[in-house]
């Protein structure tokens, strides 16, 4: 229905108006409308397009929203905080980096979004960063790569995303990804060193604040609510069992809050999670307008077509579709979720599984998803005060964590 250059026309203007601040969800909506009318769809038939984009969303996004109550628990309650703050503990500041990045990887894993969890690991970073005195820079690389591992091994909105467009089980995308998750921690643990000992003698500023976190639960009850998300996802390949992420992700926050003893706050950590969640929700729905755009087309056999021509196999458009979709859009839920959502249909008609296809683009989505014109980059950078200028000199060592992640799931 659209032409190749109305699509991208309407890709080049959504993030233009990211950069310019617009909020990402208005801006891929107007983005989509100019694709869909610059590509020749008229004014019909482009609203049509965009509606049913948003319409293949609804299912990621009632998961996400339902996702909410086990944010909300795992945050409010501590239980995130306690397994960073113990694991660090228990490796000790000889490893601290490569507790941090563990840290991190495992709250972003267990359900924490990405930007969350690195805002939560953050101030027990800093305090053992003050002690073993490792510069800011490391500390924060070593927590974004662990994010960026524990990603494509969570029940996070990007997973879930894909995992919805491609119909495949969404515990099987999570253990699909585990040798990437590991390789990208490693090259995460051995860039973080080497920035350390390039910077050494800079460590936490004495003007940084450090509040490590106190009355957090035992160790036990923290992670009571992941372990039953976990068992919960897993009786389907164990014992045929089905249990949809709508029904294990809150049922493992309500486990969460009454082990730890919060039933009565229930309700308001469930409110606080779905204030982080909604935004994610939205976006998604923005992102099912471009999708519907892009998906309805030419794009799809141009690139088949470029891919041809540099004599690249049709399986390098997964990763490579996740790659510049996220970088695009400086999101991994949203590179992610329109990368799946356009070339599911090409790469399956390749002959292609679909359980490594979504892997594939799952894995490339964390490539360039930190980009400056999304909040992630900010967010991150806030956690421990660093200014604009530092943390844009860590974006090649966090293109270069996705990359390790991406080349060892196309590999696989």
């Amino acid at each position: 229905m659209f032409s190749t250059y109305g699509a991208l026309i309407g890709l080049a203007i959504a993030i233009f108006l990211i950069v310019r601040k617009v909020t990402p969800a208005y801006a891929l909506v107007f983005g989509a409308l100019a694709g869909g009318l610059i590509g020749g769809g008229g004014l019909v038939g482009t609203v049509e397009a965009m509606i049913g984009g948003t319409k293949t969303m609804m299912p990621s996004v009632l998961r996400i929203l339902a996702s909410g109550v086990l944010v909300g628990a795992l945050v409010k309650t501590g239980s995130a905080a306690k397994i960073a703050e113990a694991i660090v503990s228990g490796l000790g500041t000889r490893f601290a980096l490569g507790a941090v990045a563990l840290a991190t990887m495992i709250v972003c894993a267990v359900g924490v979004f990405i930007d969350i969890s690195v805002i939560t690991v953050a101030p027990v970073a800093l305090a053992v960063g003050r002690k073993a005195n490792i510069p800011v820079p490391a500390l924060l690389l070593a927590m974004i790569g662990g994010g960026k591992a524990g990603n494509i091994v969570s029940p996070n909105p990007n997973t879930i995303a894909a995992a919805d467009a491609f119909k495949v089980d969404l515990t099987s995308l999570m253990f699909a990804n585990a040798i990437p998750a590991v390789c990208a921690l490693v090259v995460t643990m051995l860039l973080s060193m080497w920035m350390a000992r390039r910077l050494s003698g800079k460590g936490v500023p004495a003007g940084v604040e450090v509040e490590v976190p106190v009355a957090l639960p035992k160790l036990g009850q923290a992670v009571a609510g992941p372990l039953a998300v976990v068992l919960l996802l897993a009786l389907r390949p164990i014992c045929g069992v089905t249990v949809d992420p709508l029904i294990a992700l809150p049922f493992g926050g309500i486990v969460s809050v009454l082990v730890c003893g919060k039933g009565r706050d229930t309700v308001a950590f469930a409110e606080f999670g779905l204030s982080k969640v909604t935004c994610v929700a939205i976006l998604l729905i923005g992102t099912g307008t471009i999708a519907g755009i892009v998906k309805g087309s030419a794009l799809n056999a141009d690139m088949i077509s470029l891919l041809q021509a540099l004599h690249l196999p049709t399986v390098a458009l997964a990763p490579a579709s996740g790659v510049l979709m996220a970088a695009a859009t400086a999101s991994t839920t949203a590179g992610a979720t329109i990368a799946s959502q356009t070339f599911s249909g090409a790469l399956l008609a390749a002959g292609i599984p679909a359980l490594a296809s979504a892997a594939m683009i799952h894995a490339g989505a964390t490539v360039a998803d930190s980009l400056p014109h999304g909040s992630f980059f900010h967010a991150t950078g806030g956690s421990v005060f660093m200014s604009v200028r530092e943390r844009l000199g860590l974006i090649p060592y966090e293109i270069a964590v996705g990359l390790t992640s991406t080349i060892v799931a196309v590999v696989m």
